[in-house]
């Protein structure tokens, strides 16, 4: 699930076997949308050129990005997901 906090920094929510995780929607390859990828157990693939990221912990495991995805930490309160932007 893709949120905008009111700050405009587009987050990624990503469901891995019943724990939540947040990351900065952006690949740090060229800026493409991870949303829009594929998500298969842990990785999240950016579907503009294929870079992969593990979303519980941002770095990146496939080329051609080198560089991790910022994560952010999550708490499921109540049935609320929170994430901590200023992490």
């Amino acid at each position: 699930m893709r949120v905008t906090p009111r700050r405009g920094e587009h987050v990624l929510l990503c469901n891995v076997g019943g724990s939540i995780y947040a990351v900065r929607d952006m690949c740090t390859h060229d800026g493409g949308i991870l949303g829009f990828g594929d998500l298969k157990e842990e990785v999240i693939e950016c579907p503009r050129h294929g870079a992969k990221f593990d979303v519980t912990t941002g770095k990146a495991v496939a080329p051609p990005a080198t560089a991790p995805i910022r994560t952010y930490p999550v708490r499921v309160q109540d049935g609320q997901i929170e994430v901590d932007l200023d992490a």
